[in-house]
């Protein structure tokens, strides 16, 4: 970790509250010309470049970038880390898709070489597309997560990750037991949660695979680390609902069977919440529980479309998710894009401001991280991406004729893509820059400090 004080001019954008709660105009912050002052990790200093010269000693070290845009780095609140390599497979809805891709795709990852190799392309995917922190799947077996947490922490990345617990209704090489599940999550609590900028999740893959037994031995595990997280899948796809309920009939609702186990509490994280009953809502809003609006992955699926103002009426905290590999993209740009069209299919807006709150500050806060990352405030991790705003003739041509920041904006994320992201810096060291690599799988991260 560089402990010089560096800064970086350039046009400056950040969310500093939710538009649906303060209004759009007080949600963000613009420095047309603005500096970000960079110091042991943290940001030291934002604003006017002519404010923050006056007040910063003469030595200060100032790169400048021209047409470009820095912002807060991107928080994907869902992946899994080991569906990389099935990213694009065709044709299937949920529960075929995880029988005929996933499946035996995750069963490579007992061996910790192979998982070691997946570690690093997604590590270098996140990197080369802007993305920061991530809340990750593992694979059932305790391999895949120590070998990603090894390969994070050497790039001093703060991420979030767990190995899954599955014990039912899956191929028999992808099960463990309650016991082995409980276990082998305790120890990779005990060796990585907290160690550095890791964090653990506790990871149950989703209810129908899991018998109650499990789901118990996850409650047991929440109660015993109450600040780890828990991260799984809820009501994604209506077949998927309709089998939860058969398999739980004393419970009545998809909710009410985690809920039963006590896993609704703040850190924990339910990926898609589409087809979420009011009632459902009130409830995850009361537990201070969060959803991971996971658009690619929906449409890609064919599972519905989420009900955004609905989750903001109750007050559910909110972030986004790629959702690879059922997410057809590491890029949460393209994820914003298509977040808008689930919106505009309902006859709904998702404003600019609003997708950089989720792919941001909102991100952290469903990660009860916003203490740390999800904007440029002084006193914050320095994760941050620089963006280009020329990153092809196209996003050229159409940026000369936006009239706004807003359409400015609007256009960075209806057109933007991993082209668009010149850098990333993580903790305040460069992790990839475009201009010095064709190939973001051959990017390499500074030992951590």
């Amino acid at each position: 970790m560089t402990t010089q004080r560096t800064a970086y001019r350039s046009a400056i954008l950040h969310s500093i509250d939710d538009p649906y709660e303060v209004g759009l105009e007080n949600s963000f912050e613009f420095f047309e010309d603005g500096i970000l002052v960079v110091e042991n990790g943290h940001i030291i200093d934002l604003g006017p470049a002519e404010a923050v010269l006056a007040r910063q000693p003469d030595s200060l070290h100032v790169t400048e970038y021209q047409h470009k845009l820095i912002t807060a780095g991107f928080i994907d609140t869902h992946i899994h880390y080991p569906q990389t390599g099935m990213i694009a497979s065709y044709g299937e809805q949920l529960l075929d898709w995880l029988e005929n891709y996933t499946f035996p795709e995750e069963l490579k990852f007992k061996n910790p070489v192979y998982a070691r190799q997946v570690a690093n392309i997604f590590l270098n995917e996140l990197a080369s597309n802007g993305t920061t922190t991530a809340l990750v799947f593992g694979t059932v077996h305790r391999e895949s997560v120590d070998v990603f947490f090894e390969e994070a922490q050497k790039r001093n990345l703060r991420m979030i990750a767990g190995k899954v617990l599955m014990d039912r209704n899956a191929p028999d090489y992808l099960t463990d037991t309650p016991e082995s599940g409980y276990q082998d999550s305790k120890a990779l609590i005990e060796k990585w949660h907290k160690k550095d900028r890791l964090l653990y999740a506790v990871t149950p893959r989703f209810a129908p695979t899991c018998t109650d037994e499990q789901l118990a031995t996850v409650g047991k595990l929440l109660e015993e680390y109450p600040d780890v997280y828990m991260h799984t899948h809820l009501s994604e796809n209506k077949k998927e609902i309709e089998w939860v309920l058969a398999l739980f009939p004393d419970r009545e609702t998809y909710l009410d069977v985690y809920d039963h186990y006590k896993l609704l509490k703040e850190r924990a994280v339910f990926a898609h919440g589409v087809h979420l009953t009011d009632c459902e809502c009130q409830r995850l809003a009361e537990s201070g529980s969060a959803i991971s609006f996971c658009p690619t992955s929906n449409l890609f699926l064919g599972s519905g479309l989420f009900n955004l103002p609905k989750m903001e009426h109750h007050g559910v905290r909110v972030g986004m998710g790629t959702d690879v590999g059922a997410g057809t993209s590491f890029s949460l740009l393209q994820t914003m894009s298509e977040g808008y069209k689930v919106l505009q299919l309902q006859q709904q807006k998702l404003h600019p401001f609003k997708s950089l709150y989720l792919a941001t500050l909102g991100g952290a806060r469903a990660l009860y991280l916003d203490d740390k990352i999800g904007n440029l405030e002084p006193g914050k991790e320095a994760d941050f991406v620089v963006l280009d705003l020329h990153a092809t003739p196209l996003m050229s041509f159409r940026m000369q004729q936006a009239k706004t920041l807003e359409e400015q904006l609007f256009v960075l994320m209806s057109l933007g893509d991993d082209r668009t992201v010149s850098k990333t810096f993580i903790y305040g060291e460069k992790a990839y820059d475009a201009e010095e690599t064709t190939e973001p799988a051959m990017v390499t991260k500074k030992k951590a400090s």
